[in-house]
């Protein structure tokens, strides 16, 4: 049961607000109920946020967690003035002492979508996006040096999670080729790669986890059996190892932590924030 409400309350998506405050509420062990609302854009949507902060408060007999991310003053006015949750403005904490220390004055943008269709950025991100979906899997040898990173790794070790977070996060074009038996016989990687060395990373992953993760695909399988598992991991940790690919193991690793390795060690010249 959780043991506390948290909001998250913004004038666009909301997912600044709900990203940064769940990085904080990492930090500490208990297990709030989120609620996010969105898109609360005029001073009576801000009034229907107050009553529900407030309700809240009053049903749990304590102060609900509030996250913001408001750009207009006067929302955010209604916000602070009405509602009886522990109130934490993020662009209050940041962008108003950045603008007294810049000499500037903070351009207001509601969120980091808004004006999308006008943004380069967002459409590299959706070409990245289609190009990784296009690629996913071996599926494409086409425009691979396009792209900005391609990985290798047998068949479910992350690689395509991994492909879609550098594409939607980074507005990378990520690749993804599975190692397969016949990688193995001939002990090279496949020969669509071979122009492209330099872009390749390796992913790897436990044996025992490997199975579980097959297992629940396809139970019962040779595909999902301990033994062949262990034979095709040592294969295409041996195989990268051999070719001088840089590989980490995803076992104990979020999507995060990956993606940021593989940043750290490609550094594509090319990224979208």
């Amino acid at each position: 049961m959780h043991t506390r409400t948290v909001f998250f309350i913004s004038d666009g998506t909301g997912i600044t607000a709900e990203t940064f405050g769940n990085a904080i509420l990492a930090q500490f062990e208990f297990k709030p109920r989120h609620v996010r609302l969105p898109f609360v854009d005029t001073v009576d949507k801000a009034h229907q946020v107050v009553r529900q902060v407030n309700h809240t408060a009053e049903v749990e007999g304590r102060k609900p967690l509030v996250f913001t991310t408001l750009v207009n003053i006067e929302i955010l006015r209604v916000i602070e003035q009405g509602c009886r949750g522990m109130l934490l403005d993020m662009f209050g904490t940041f962008v108003r002492p950045l603008e007294v220390e810049l000499g500037l004055k903070s351009n207001h943008r509601v969120g980091r979508f808004s004006d999308a269709s006008k943004s380069k950025e967002y459409h590299d991100r959706i070409e990245a996006i289609n190009f990784s979906l296009a690629h996913d899997d071996g599926q494409s040898n086409r425009d691979l040096e396009g792209a900005d990173v391609i990985l290798v790794g047998v068949s479910r070790s992350g690689k395509t999670p991994t492909s879609l977070y550098l594409a939607m996060q980074y507005g990378l074009k990520a690749a993804n080729y599975p190692l397969i038996p016949e990688d193995f016989e001939r002990q090279q990687l496949p020969p669509a790669l071979a122009a492209h060395r330099k872009k390749i990373f390796g992913l790897t992953i436990q044996p025992e986890r490997l199975a579980e993760i097959r297992n629940e695909r396809r139970p019962n399988s040779r595909y999902a059996a301990l033994e062949n598992c262990r034979a095709e991991v040592a294969e295409a940790e041996a195989m990268m190892r051999r070719a001088g690919i840089r590989w980490l193991s995803t076992t104990t690793k979020s999507i995060e932590e990956i993606a940021t390795t593989i940043l750290q060690e490609i550094r594509p010249e090319r990224l979208v924030y």
